[in-house]
């Protein structure tokens, strides 16, 4: 599936954006999409492509990420022909599938003499040779396998594969961030909670 968003509003109007790989929506320059207006946050939403499904996901931003004039509250999966919108700027949401072209197949004419290929005839098999009723050798010795050679390791050891760790993405740096964000400022919320219970305890 081939993802595009196209521009209906502002200066990128008709103007089409191919989503090959994770994006990261914001005004900072370290955004994949640049959006230079003041209401953009700095990072603003990430699109995000997960088995040829498009995904968007708002980055807490302060005017909001959209899709049909619905708020995005969480990681929201976008369909050919939705209108996405990051604070004023509307893109058109394109869906293609990957078109792929087929081999082409030539066919080899079948030969008439069918002694061409397959099992020989009759009569030009040996006539030393013993046939069974159903015209197959008999008595045919098998070749034996060459011999191996001296200082020849048959059961050589197979190497473990190394295991590769992915880079981690902007955009998932980014969502962390935002998670770590969370946890630290419901923990302060705690604290600050429990030390107001604490006063009035020992009041």
């Amino acid at each position: 599936m081939t993802w595009k968003l196209q521009a209906i509003t502002g200066e990128f109007t008709g103007q089409e954006i191919s989503i090959a790989h994770d994006m990261l929506v914001g005004r900072h320059q370290d955004a994949d999409i640049l959006l230079q207006s003041a209401d953009i946050s700095r990072r603003h939403a990430a699109l995000l492509l997960k088995e040829q499904q498009l995904w968007v996901q708002d980055l807490n931003s302060s005017n909001g990420t959209f899709i049909n004039d619905m708020r995005v509250e969480q990681e929201t999966a976008l369909h050919d022909g939705d209108i996405l919108q990051f604070a004023s700027f509307m893109f058109s949401v394109l869906a293609a599938p990957i078109e792929k072209e087929l081999p082409e197949i030539e066919l080899e004419p079948v030969s008439s003499n069918t002694h061409d290929i397959g099992m020989p005839s009759l009569a030009d098999r040996s006539m030393e040779t013993p046939i069974n009723r159903d015209g197959m050798p008999q008595q045919v010795g098998i070749p034996k396998p060459a011999p191996i050679p001296e200082g020849v390791d048959v059961q050589a050891e197979q190497q473990q594969p190394t295991a590769i760790e992915e880079p981690v993405s902007r955009v998932q740096q980014e969502i962390e961030q935002q998670k770590n964000a969370s946890v630290g400022l419901i923990s302060i919320v705690v604290l600050i909670i429990l030390a107001v219970i604490a006063w009035l305890f020992f009041k």
